[in-house]
């Protein structure tokens, strides 16, 4: 796992121009914390390539930027950067050593580049695992920017008149002078209204490299294709035999992600997804005479003792962690977490620093950040059970007939305040403008046209394949974007097996019937994951990652609100209904309009202040 960077300009030579070249070393520089452990720097007659390494893979060979030499003359063929892992990177290398190639290191990174001279830019058809790169051909003078299927790595590129700016973060693209660090309308839109629209990179002329597409840029132009998207096929097998081919794809899933040089854990919270994956590789471990796995949990100050039930959350984790571990043995830790570490304002500006954005969940960010940065301190390789409830169908909003059956996107009609009161912190005068409801309505009715359907099912079903593929197309990218995010700000590899794009395909052709079939959420995964689980975790409703209840949190965070109001430079009252803020923190803590209602409205105020004053974006709302 590393950071990567660098630029791309057909009317300068970068092995001359030492200022275009310092520009790339100030890109990659913002990459540190992704890889702390190496750095370097490659340069051609028109494009620099930067590298941050996080060192997992053959640890003494798998320097980067890696080449590839033409062994007749000593000229470089092909330059890469990369990031992420190939998890079946031995059989391809045993693949091109059967046709003739030699290689020099064990790094999966190698693999790519005699990958691509022996088969193109479609050797990223062979590659399973999670992966963002940039090769330059020097025998075309191109550049081939290429992202994993589920987009579980990011990489953002910035077009200019001349070439482009790449980066793993937008961090890296803002630091090049060529960049600016502009929010328009659309920017805006997608800040507030929470929508992740593929491609989108959040700044103006800024963008993302879509899932399962590839970017090529030459001195004629660019252009994109995307090698994979999700396929509609029948699905024959009967319920016996989907349940063991779900086992079996896991098993070789999580067997191939416990490979690393480095030391590696599980994230665990006691739920099904979490509980599955360390379960299984702790029986791997066994079975390899190696283990204890080792696990991690958060939990917060006095959360277990005075825990209450609400909406979302009907458990605390801490009891079912505990039960798993002892049960799989496991090397456990909890990391425990006060309101100071919530509030700490080193750790709230690290979360700002990590997003770029202002896409704040509060606490929830927060608290992730620290647990990474305290794993980091141990392991520099996780496993985490992300994504599980897109894949399977674990969210309660997949079992509500008025979400399923509303005219939007599931997660925003489960939510109980609607899209207007949710807004009620910023000018009415800038929603008007905005008009995030029609932005919204848009948004859906683009990825509704992408679902590939089947023919002969019932419209239940029918309905039920659009409801998985948002999930598994848009509510998954905000959920993969901020564990990456989170994760690499501390230098920790997270691996995410639910999102092998085998399983992925195979249970989203998997009836919705077939899915549910016990009555329950996940009934796939429950089945296939049981005889590795305690019964009181495999019957155990879905508890989402966890949120502080303490109500000194909400007594801080009026505090802060209250000392932004009282601030008459603060950049974020240009956006706000300062009144209605006002309001908000005079109202009583039991009142309807406080603070304890709707912690979101205030976590985005804050963050958003905070970002104006960082990053000094300029904000056009026209």
């Amino acid at each position: 796992m590393c950071g990567i960077a660098g630029t791309v300009d057909f009317t300068r030579d970068f092995s001359q121009d030492r200022g275009a070249a310092a520009d790339a070393q100030a890109m990659t520089d913002t990459m540190a914390c992704r890889g702390p452990d190496d750095e370097g720097l490659w340069s051609a007659r028109h494009a620099a390539l930067g590298h941050r390494r996080l060192a997992i893979i053959d640890v003494p060979g798998g320097r980067q930027p890696m080449t590839l030499e033409d062994p007749a003359s000593g000229e470089t063929r092909l330059a890469i950067v990369y990031s992420g892992e190939v998890y079946n990177f031995t059989e391809l290398r045993a693949e091109l050593q059967q046709r003739g190639h030699a290689f020099r290191t064990d790094s999966d990174t190698e693999v790519i580049l005699h990958g691509w001279l022996e088969y193109g830019e479609d050797v990223v058809e062979r590659l399973n695992g999670m992966f963002a790169f940039a090769l330059w051909d020097t025998r075309a003078d191109e550049l081939f920017l290429v992202r994993d299927r589920m987009g579980i790595k990011p990489l953002y590129y910035y077009p200019t008149p001349d070439g482009v700016l790449f980066g793993s973060e937008p961090k890296a693209i803002l630091a090049h002078p060529r960049s600016e660090a502009v929010v328009d309308a659309d920017g805006l839109r997608e800040l507030l209204s929470h929508v992740k629209t593929p491609g989108h990179g959040g700044y103006r002329n800024m963008h993302e490299v879509r899932p399962g597409s590839l970017v090529r840029i030459r001195q004629e132009g660019l252009s994109t294709r995307q090698y994979w998207q999700l396929e509609a096929l029948e699905h024959t097998d009967d319920r016996e035999a989907s349940v063991a081919h779900v086992r079996e794809l896991l098993d070789d899933i999580v067997g191939r992600q416990l490979i690393s040089d480095v030391p590696l854990c599980s994230l665990l919270s006691g739920g099904l997804d979490s509980s599955a994956i360390t379960a299984l590789a702790a029986q791997q471990l066994a079975d390899q005479g190696a283990g204890p796995v080792r696990s991690f949990s958060v939990d917060f100050v006095g959360y277990e003792d005075s825990f209450a039930a609400d909406p979302m959350r009907d458990t605390p984790d801490g009891p079912f962690v505990r039960e798993l571990a002892e049960y799989v043995k496991a090397d456990h830790e909890a990391i425990t977490l006060s309101n100071d570490d919530l509030m700490d304002p080193d750790a709230r500006a690290a979360v700002l620093r990590a997003r770029d954005l202002p896409l704040a969940l509060g606490d929830m960010d927060t608290s992730l950040y620290l647990l990474f940065k305290a794993i980091r301190g141990r392991s520099t390789v996780a496993l985490s059970g992300e994504s599980a409830d897109e894949v399977f169908g674990g969210y309660r909003w997949f079992h509500d007939a008025d979400a399923v059956n509303a005219d939007t996107f599931p997660w925003m009609a489960a939510q109980n305040a609607p899209m207007d009161l949710q807004r009620s912190f910023f000018d009415p005068g800038l929603m008007t403008t905005l008009d995030l409801p029609g932005y919204v309505d848009q948004s859906y009715r683009d990825a509704l046209a992408e679902v590939p359907h089947v023919d002969g099912v019932s419209a239940h079903e029918r309905r039920m394949r659009e409801v998985c593929y948002l999930h598994l197309t848009r509510f998954v990218q905000m959920l993969l974007d901020r564990k990456d995010r989170m994760s690499m700000a501390s230098g920790l590899e997270v691996r995410v097996p639910f999102c092998d794009h085998r399983l992925v395909q195979y249970v989203f052709n998997t009836p919705w019937s077939l899915k549910t079939f016990d009555g329950r959420e996940k009934s796939l995964l429950r089945a296939a994951s049981k005889d590795v689980l305690p019964a009181s975790i495999v019957e155990r409703v879905k508890s989402p990652y966890p949120s502080t209840q303490d109500p000194a949190y909400e007594k801080a965070l009026r505090g802060d609100l209250a000392d932004l109001l009282a601030d008459p430079n603060a950049p974020v009252r240009a956006l706000i209904d300062v009144d209605a803020v006002r309001a908000s923190i005079d109202a009583p803590a039991d009142s309807a309009t406080s603070l304890e209602v709707d912690r979101a409205k205030t976590e985005n105020v804050l963050q958003l202040d905070a970002w104006m004053r960082a990053y000094s974006p300029t904000i056009e709302t026209g």
